[in-house]
Parts: C-alpha cells; sequence; structure tokens
C-alpha cells in the first residue's frame, strides 16, 4: 500500500507552488486543521494527512513495536514527503507532532525547507533545569488512567487540553475525536509521547523553525516554547494571545497569520 493511501493525504492549491506540509496531533487528524488549510491553497501546494490510526488512516499495516517510539511516526511522513517528491517543502507540526516533523527534516534535509512547530514540547516531564510541565508521578496516572479507561479518560482530558471553556463545542469535537481512536493505539501512542525525550533534537534542526505558543497551555507551558526557540539554531518565536493546545481550532486566524508571515519571509520557490 501506498503512503498516500495508507495516510489519507489530500492535496490541494496550486501544485505548481511550494508545498505546506500539515500534520497533526496526537488524538486528532487533519480535519483540525480545516479553518488553516484553506488559507494558502492559493499560494501553496497543501498537503494533509493523518498518522496511523488517526481519522481516515489504514490501521492494517500497524506494527506495536515500530509504533512504540516517535521515530515509527515520524518515518510515516518521511515516506509520504517521499512519495509525492516534495522539494522545498515546510513542514507544520501540532503538538507532538512537532517533533516528528523536525525528525523528518533531519532526515530529508534536501527537501524541507522550513518547519512550524504549533504548541510543540521535546520533552513533557520536569528536569533539573527544564520545565517540561509535568512530574513523572503526573505522567504515570495520565497514563494508568489513559489505560484503565480510555474512553473516560477521554471525555476528561480533551477539554481540559482544549481550554476555552465558554465554548464547550471545542472541547467535545475534541473528545469526540480522541474517542475515535483504537484504544490500544492511542495507548502506544500516548506514552511514545509523554515519555519521549526530543531535546536533542533541536540544536540540529538546519532549517529556519517557527515556535507558536499559546499563552496558556496545560500541556506545554509557555518556558517550553521558549526552550524550542532558543534551542533551534534559527528558532523563532510567536506567542499567541490563544488559551488551550489547540490554536489551530480555538485561534485560527492567528495561527494563520503567524504561518502567513513566517511563510512570507521564507521566499520558497518549489524545485
Amino acid at each position: 500500500m501506498s503512503a498516500l493511501t495508507r495516510h489519507h493525504v489530500s492535496v490541494t492549491g496550486r501544485h505548481d507552488a511550494p508545498p505546506l506540509v500539515l500534520v497533526h496531533g496526537f488524538g486528532c487528524d487533519q480535519h483540525m486543521w480545516r479553518y488553516v488549510a484553506p488559507a494558502f491553497e492559493d499560494s501553496h501546494r497543501v498537503v494533509l494527512m493523518d498518522l496511523i490510526g488517526a481519522g481516515g488512516g489504514d490501521l492494517s499495516g500497524y506494527d506495536s513495536e515500530r509504533y512504540s517510539e516517535l521515530e515509527g511516526y515520524a518515518a510515516d511522513i518521511t515516506a509520504v514527503v517521499r512519495e509525492l517528491d516534495l522539494h522545498g517543502a515546510v513542514l507544520v507540526g501540532h503538538s507532538v507532532s512537532a517533533m516528528l516533523v523536525a525528525m523528518t527534516q533531519l532526515e530529508e534535509p534536501e527537501r524541507v525547507a522550513g518547519l512550524v512547530m504549533v504548541a510543540p514540547s521535546p520533552r513533557y516531564i520536569d528536569e533539573p533545569g527544564y520545565t517540561g510541565g509535568f512530574g513523572e508521578e503526573d505522567v504515570d496516572e495520565l497514563l494508568d488512567s489513559l489505560a484503565g479507561n480510555y474512553l473516560g479518560w477521554s471525555s476528561a482530558m480533551a477539554p481540559a487540553i482544549m481550554g476555552n471553556s465558554e465554548r464547550p463545542e471545542l472541547g467535545e469535537e475534541l473528545t469526540e475525536s480522541f474517542c475515535r481512536m483504537d484504544p490500544a493505539v492511542a495507548r502506544r501512542f500516548a506514552t511514545a509521547t509523554f515519555r519521549s525525550d526530543s531535546r536533542d533534537l533541536l540544536p540540529r534542526i538546519g532549517v529556519p523553525t517557527l515556535v507558536l505558543q499559546c499563552t496558556d497551555d496545560v500541556i506545554a507551558p509557555v518556558a517550553v516554547g521558549e526552550y524550542v526557540a532558543e534551542q533551534v539554531p534559527d528558532g523563532r518565536l510567536v506567542m499567541l494571545e490563544a488559551t488551550g493546545h489547540c490554536p489551530n481550532l480555538s485561534a485560527p486566524e492567528a495561527t494563520t497569520r503567524a504561518i502567513a508571515s513566517f511563510l512570507d519571509d521564507l521566499d520558497v520557490v518549489p524545485a
């Protein structure tokens, strides 16, 4: 099966324009970009995909060992980039996918011209000299709760992750998205995500990188966004006056403006 079929890849916009690849985070799917992607269809070749187990992503080839580490998911993004033969691409990764697109850039430096990291975190667990936002025990409890009752965990966690309690429909949408995932797949992806440590990748990123950080995010606090932007050699931080971990849904206009400004500065010409 081709990577394009396996990951339910959708390509819109101008096929002679620079590619813009949008990758969703844990528990989401490409539908989460519906307020952002259309803004770039006049100027870019817009590529959307579903990670395995999400949305239209095909689970028939799922391998529990491969997807016990984030590198398995990153390899899928790389496969899509290669199959489409993209050059001069800007990869946009939300949440954990911010680290996945970084891995793809390091694997295919000649194909990737820039990165956008939306609410990224290279390490969720606090350590001396580093603030990740969670203690070790917090992560243990989170993963135990997910393993014990995934639907209940989703109903409790999704609204907290989304924030914006005055707009409950956003939390409800994320809850429904979480609940569509196979619990075993979700548990393995969550474990790979929350126990990961990708900080060593950041100084190796070789392209301009935009870090979009929400001012109030329970998953990735401001200190994490600042850290990521400082560690990437050509990193730039833009603070979004937004609440929650999913500004592509809760603050799509601000998210779109920030990405558009970054793309204008890059001025990428397709190969």
